[in-house]
C-alpha cells in the first residue's frame, strides 16, 4: 500500500478517539483521509460496531467505498459498503458503511440510539451542508443523552477547525503536508470586462495544455459552462487529449469515465465543484480554476430558491489546487490575478445560512426540538426558519403550535422535499413521475415553460422527439424514470386519488398558484403574495391560471421557467376549504379613490372580483383614511389659523391636543373618521374643510380658554369680526384703512400688539404697522394725499381719530 501524508497522523488520531471519544481531523487536499481513516479505525478496534461515514455527494460515496474495498482486496458490499438514494451495497459482514447525508438523517430519526453503530465520521465537513450540520447536532445530542460510547469524528481539508472543536469539545489532529508540491500561476492582468467566461477559460486551458504534462482538471460552475467550453476546445487541443465532462446530473458510467485514468494520451476533465472533495481523479497533474462556484440561495420572503454564481473563497481555491498534487508535482492555473485574491472570502458560507429550511424544520419537529435545543455550529436564521414553519403549516405537516402532525410524519418518511412529499402523500403513486421530475434538473433544453412537455417526454420519448424540436437530456430522463419507479414503490401504501398533473403541482406549490394580471404583459399574481412574469412568446403566456414550479428566484419579480395550466374547477376542488369571499374597501394610489370590491380569494389571488355596491359608509371612510395619509393634510386658511392658535395656547401652558401636521396624521383615526362620510376621491378631499373636525377636538371649556388666551378674531370700529392670523412671527389682521377710522389705540391680543395691514379701497396693502397712533400722527398724511388722488369718491379725513369708520364711498351730490 502506497504511503500517504495522512498516515503519519493516524496514530495521534486513533489515540484521540480512544481517549476523548471524538476528534476533529484537519488534513490538506490529497492527504488520503477519506479512504485511510475509516480503515485505520477498523484496524485499531476502536469499536466492535459499524463505522458510518457521511459523504456529501453520491459519486464520492461510491468512489470512497470502492477504493477502500479495493484496498482490502474485496468488492463493495462486503467489509466496506455504501448506501445512497436508490442504491445500496451492504451485507451482514459490512463494518464500514459510506452513506450520503439524507441517509444518515433517516437512520437517526428511525433509531435515535443508532443501534449497531459505534462511530460516525463527517467527511468534508468544511462544505457545511445543511444535512451535515443537522447530523452533527443530532449525533452530539445522542452521544450526550443516550450513547456516551458513540465515537464522533469531523474531517476537513480547509475548515477553520477551532469552532468545530469547541462545539464538539474535541481535540484537533492536524495532518501536515501534501503528497507533492503544487505551483500556482495567476493571470498577469485582470480579465477584460467584456470577455466571456467560457472564452477566457478555453484560452487558459489551452495554455495549460501547451505548458504542462499529465491530466488536466478544469473547474467550471455548471453544466452549461462545461458544454460551451467543451465546444470551444474541440478543435484547439491536440488530438491525444480526451475531454471528459463531470457534473452531478451525468450518468454514473460517464462519471466513472472521467475518474479513471486514460489508457492512451492525456485527459482533460471539465468539472463542477463535484471534483473538489473526496474524489480521487486519477492522473491529474494540472488544475485550471475558473474561480466561480454555483450556490443555492433561498429568499424566505418569496419562498423561492435560485442558483447564483459567485466567486470561490480562498479555502475552495486551495482545495481545488490540491487536486494537482496527488500523484506528482503539479501546477494550478487561476483565472484571476494574485492581487484579486485579497478580495476573496476566506471560507464559503454554511448552507444553513442561505438554504431552504423547510426540510430542516420538518426534521426538527419530528425530533421534537427547536433549533435552540440542539448544538448547531451555525443556528438557522429565525426569520427563514419561521417562513419554513409557515410553509409546513400550509402543507398540514405542523399544527398551530409547530408540533408535527400525523401527515407531517408521513412527509418526513419520504425522500423528497416536503412540498413534493405532500403531493405524493395525497395523490399516491400516480404523482411519482411528477415528483421525480420536479426533484431533478430540467431534462429539456430550449423548451417553453409548460410542464406537460416534460411529462410527455417522460411518458413516450420516441413520440416526443418525433413531434417536438426541443433538446432532450436522455441521461436525465432515465435518471428521473428510475427515481419515479422508486417513489412509486414507496407510495403504494399511501392514498390514491385521481387528479391531473396540474392539480398535483398545486398540492406541492399552493403558494405559487398564479393568476394573470390585467394588461398585455404576462404578469402573474401568486397566491403566496409575490409576483412573477413569463416570457411573452411562451405558449402559456395567455393562460389565466397556472401553477409555477420553477423560477429564477428573483425576489422582486421572479421570471417563470416552468409552470402548468390549471383550471378554475380544479382549484375549487382542491382548495374548497380555503376559498372565501372577502369584502374590501381600499384606497387606490393609482386611481386616487376608494375602491370597494367583493372578491372570492385563494390566498393573495382573486378568482372572482365584483364591485361592492352597498359598502358601508364606515368601511369607505376607514379606507379614505389611507387616502388622507397618501394625499396629505390640506388645511384651509381658517383651519390653519385655528391650529396655529392651538399651538400658541399649548406653548402658553393650556392643556389642548397637539394639532401639528405630524400629530394630526398620527391620530387621524381618532378625530377625522366621523367627518369623512361621503369623501371617496382625491377631488372630494381637495374640497373638504378640516375646520369643523379640528374644532370638535376641543370641548366647551377648552374652546372658552382658547378664545380667552388666543382670540380668533378682532372686532373693528364698525363692529365687524376680522380673523387673526397667528401663523407668522406676530399675530396679524388685514382690513380696509377706512374701517379703522375712530380707532385711537393700537389693537392688541392680551399684551401683544397685532400686526395691522391696512388696505386701500381696492384691497391693496398701503401700510403695515404695529403702532396705529404713530401712523395717524406720522405717515397717514402722505397716504391720505395718495389715496385721495386715487380714490376721490372715498372719504379721507384730516383727523382719522375723529372720523367715523366706513366701507362706503361719499354719498353723491345733487
Amino acid at each position: 500500500m502506497d504511503r500517504l501524508p495522512i498516515d503519519a497522523a493516524l496514530p495521534e488520531l486513533i489515540s484521540a478517539l480512544r481517549d476523548a471519544g471524538r476528534a476533529v481531523l484537519q488534513a490538506p487536499p490529497g492527504a488520503g483521509k477519506t479512504t485511510r481513516v475509516p480503515l485505520a479505525m477498523l484496524e485499531a478496534g476502536l469499536t466492535p460496531q459499524k463505522i458510518v461515514m457521511l459523504e456529501p455527494r453520491r459519486l464520492a460515496a461510491r468512489a470512497a467505498a470502492a477504493r477502500m474495498a479495493e484496498t482490502l482486496g474485496e468488492a463493495p458490499g462486503q467489509t466496506v459498503g455504501y448506501r445512497i438514494r436508490g442504491e445500496a451495497k451492504v451485507s451482514k459482514t459490512t463494518r464500514i458503511e459510506v452513506v450520503t447525508e439524507g441517509i444518515l438523517t433517516r437512520m437517526i430519526q428511525s433509531d435515535p440510539e443508532l443501534s449497531g453503530i459505534g462511530a460516525v465520521i463527517f467527511d468534508e465537513f468544511h462544505e457545511r451542508s445543511l444535512n451535515a450540520d443537522l447530523g452533527l447536532a443530532l449525533c452530539l445530542e445522542i452521544a450526550g443523552a443516550l450513547r456516551d460510547d458513540l465515537l464522533l469524528l469531523a474531517m476537513s481539508a480547509t475548515l477553520d477547525a477551532q469552532p468545530v472543536a469547541d462545539l464538539m469539545a474535541a481535540p484537533i489532529v492536524t495532518s501536515e503536508g501534501r503528497a507533492f508540491p503544487v505551483e500556482t500561476r495567476w493571470l498577469d492582468a485582470p480579465l477584460p470586462k467584456r470577455q466571456r467566461f467560457e472564452d477566457a477559460m478555453a484560452d487558459l486551458i489551452a495554455r495549460a495544455a501547451s505548458e504542462t504534462e499529465g491530466g488536466i482538471l478544469a473547474f467550471l460552475p455548471g453544466e452549461g459552462e462545461i458544454r460551451r467550453t467543451q465546444a470551444l476546445l474541440a478543435k484547439r487541443l491536440p488530438k491525444d487529449i480526451q475531454i471528459r465532462p463531470l457534473f452531478g446530473a451525468m450518468e454514473f458510467a460517464a462519471q466513472r469515465a472521467a475518474i479513471r485514468p486514460e489508457t492512451q494520451g492525456r485527459k482533460l476533465v471539465l468539472a463542477t465543484a463535484i471534483a473538489e472533495t473526496s474524489l480521487t481523479i486519477e492522473d491529474i497533474r494540472v488544475v485550471v480554476d475558473g474561480g466561480r462556484a454555483r450556490r443555492a440561495r433561498f429568499d424566505p420572503g418569496s419562498g423561492m430558491a435560485r442558483l447564483v454564481t459567485e466567486r470561490v473563497t480562498r479555502a475552495e481555491a486551495t482545495q481545488r489546487a490540491g487536486r494537482a498534487g496527488r500523484v506528482a508535482e503539479g501546477t494550478a492555473y487561476r483565472l484571476w490575478t494574485r492581487g484579486e485574491e485579497g478580495a476573496q472570502r476566506a471560507y464559503p458560507p454554511a448552507e444553513i445560512e442561505s438554504a431552504d429550511l423547510a426540510a430542516l424544520a420538518l426534521e426538527l419537529a419530528l425530533w421534537g426540538a427547536a433549533p435552540g435545543d440542539l448544538p448547531f455550529l451555525t443556528p438557522p436564521n429565525p426569520g427563514a426558519y419561521a417562513e419554513a414553519q409557515a410553509l409546513l403549516r400550509m402543507l398540514g405537516a405542523l399544527d398551530a403550535e409547530a408540533r408535527i402532525t400525523a401527515h407531517g410524519k408521513v412527509l418526513a418518511s419520504l425522500p423528497l422535499h416536503p412540498r413534493l412529499a405532500h403531493m405524493l402523500a395525497l395523490a399516491g403513486p400516480a404523482a411519482a413521475p411528477l415528483a421525480a421530475l420536479l426533484s431533478d434538473r430540467d431534462p429539456l433544453t430550449g423548451a417553453p415553460s409548460d410542464l406537460t412537455l416534460r411529462l410527455e417526454a417522460l411518458t413516450d420519448l420516441r413520440r416526443f422527439t418525433e413531434t417536438r424540436p426541443h433538446g432532450v437530456n436522455r441521461g436525465a430522463l432515465e435518471r428521473i424514470k428510475s427515481e419515479a419507479r422508486r417513489l412509486s414503490a414507496r407510495a403504494k401504501s399511501l392514498r390514491k386519488e385521481a387528479m391531473s398533473p396540474a392539480a398535483m403541482a398545486a398540492l406541492a406549490y399552493p403558494d405559487r398558484i398564479g393568476l394573470r394580471r390585467k394588461g398585455d404583459a404576462p404578469r402573474y399574481q401568486l397566491s403566496g403574495g409575490k409576483g412573477a412574469v413569463m416570457d411573452e412568446a411562451d405558449p402559456l403566456a395567455s393562460a389565466r391560471l397556472i401553477v409555477v414550479t420553477d423560477t429564477d428566484g428573483n425576489p422582486r419579480e421572479a421570471r417563470i421557467r416552468q409552470a402548468i395550466r390549471i383550471t378554475d374547477s380544479e382549484l375549487r376542488d382542491l382548495f374548497a376549504d380555503q376559498i372565501r369571499w372577502e369584502d374590501s374597501c381600499a384606497w387606490s394610489k393609482r386611481e386616487r379613490r376608494v375602491i370597494a370590491r367583493r372578491q372570492e380569494r385563494l390566498g393573495a389571488i382573486a378568482l372572482d372580483d365584483r364591485i361592492w355596491k352597498d359598502a358601508p359608509p364606515d368601511a369607505i371612510a376607514r379606507a379614505m383614511l389611507d387616502g388622507v395619509r397618501d394625499l396629505g393634510l390640506t388645511l384651509s386658511d381658517a383651519a390653519r389659523r385655528f391650529s396655529a392658535r392651538v399651538a400658541i395656547a399649548r406653548d402658553g401652558g393650556l392643556d389642548l391636543p397637539d394639532m401639528s401636521d405630524p400629530a394630526l396624521l398620527d391620530t387621524i383615526e381618532e378625530w377625522l373618521l366621523p367627518y369623512l362620510t361621503g369623501v371617496k376621491t382625491a377631488e372630494d378631499w381637495k374640497r373638504f374643510d378640516l375646520l369643523p373636525a379640528l374644532r370638535a377636538r376641543l370641548d366647551w371649556g377648552q374652546m372658552q380658554a382658547l378664545d380667552t388666551a388666543v382670540p380668533g378674531k378682532f372686532t373693528t370700529p364698525l363692529g365687524r369680526d376680522i380673523p387673526i392670523d397667528y401663523s407668522g412671527e406676530h399675530p396679524e389682521i388685514s382690513l380696509r384703512l377706512q374701517e379703522m377710522f375712530g380707532q385711537r389705540s393700537h389693537p392688541t391680543v392680551g399684551n401683544t400688539p397685532l400686526r395691522v395691514t391696512l388696505l386701500s379701497p381696492a384691497r391693496r396693502p398701503v401700510q403695515t404697522t404695529m403702532d396705529l397712533p404713530g401712523f395717524w400722527d406720522g405717515s397717514y398724511a402722505d397716504v391720505r394725499k395718495d389715496m385721495k388722488a386715487q380714490y376721490p369718491k372715498h372719504p379721507w379725513p384730516e383727523d382719522p381719530r375723529e372720523a367715523d369708520p366706513t366701507l362706503r364711498a361719499k354719498p353723491r351730490g345733487r
